[in-house]
């Protein structure tokens, strides 16, 4: 839900840029704005998820209690891996309902290519909807840039305009009716991407999967890369595992002898 970084992704995807690189030639093309942290770090997608969850769920959303996370730590090797394990990045806002309570958050995703998002580039957005009845939907536009953003602006201003004329609030009405309680994240069950730099030496690798089984994540995937005989960079994909299970696990491996920095952990969606 934000043409921005959703560009400076789609740039580092295809290019193999930095983020910092790919920020400036947002800037450059008038898709970021001077002082981007409202984008980078996710707080527009944010603002806009407790606006699109209160009306979807029914249940007014504050948007401070939406888990918010920016792009700022992805770096090229991540979309470098990510594309060897069969996924994209990208900026989600996630909305779900699960057994009456919900689940709203805002934060980089891995994110199968098979998946309708995953083709979403440049500076486009692109709303996914899947309906009990309706099944899945996709709403698809350019959402960053002179035009679109001016367009959309004037639109608000339009229909401002028509609802004083007319003395009516607005035809989406507030349908907050009800009070459902938004999951705390250490609740939500994603899949793991986990990038991590270790000493080449036997064991190292042994230990931490020790402590993810321990801690109830199972691995899936794990690529290592870049090994030079003093050091190597592990990248994991787990299963899917709530996330309070994960932050026990990354707490514990970080301290295990002979792994010396845990460089990226981002949360994937699973096929389907």
């Amino acid at each position: 839900m934000n043409g921005t970084t959703n560009f400076i992704l789609t740039r580092m995807a295809e290019e193999g840029a930095e983020f910092e690189d790919s920020l400036r030639e947002a800037q450059r093309l008038g898709y970021a704005e001077p002082d981007p942290t409202n984008d980078v770090e996710g707080f527009d997608a944010a603002f806009k998820l407790a606006i699109l969850g209160s009306i979807a769920f029914e249940s007014r959303v504050p948007v401070d209690s939406v888990y918010r996370e920016g792009i700022t730590g992805i770096g090229a090797r991540d979309m470098e891996y990510a594309g060897q394990l069969g996924y994209t990045i990208k900026l989600l806002a996630i909305g779900a309902e699960v057994d009456g309570a919900l689940e709203m958050r805002v934060h980089p995703t891995l994110l199968p290519k098979s998946h309708p998002l995953a083709a979403v580039t440049g500076p486009f957005n692109a709303i996914f909807v899947r309906g009990s009845s309706v099944g899945e939907v996709m709403f698809y536009g350019q959402g960053a840039g002179t035009m679109p953003t001016g367009s959309a602006v004037a639109g608000d201003i339009i229909d401002v305009a028509r609802n004083v004329r007319s003395g009516s609030t607005g035809r989406v009405a507030c349908t907050c009716f009800e009070d459902k309680p938004v999951k705390p994240m250490a609740e939500v069950t994603t899949r793991h991407y986990l990038r991590t730099q270790v000493a080449d030496r036997p064991g190292v690798l042994a230990a931490s999967a020790t402590v993810c089984g321990e801690e109830g994540v199972s691995l899936a995937s794990v690529l290592q890369m870049g090994a030079s005989g003093e050091s190597a960079e592990i990248v994991w994909l787990t299963h899917p595992a709530e996330e309070g299970k994960m932050r026990r696990s990354l707490e514990r491996i970080e301290k295990l002898d002979g792994v010396s920095e845990i460089s990226s952990w981002i949360r994937a969606e699973a096929e389907g």
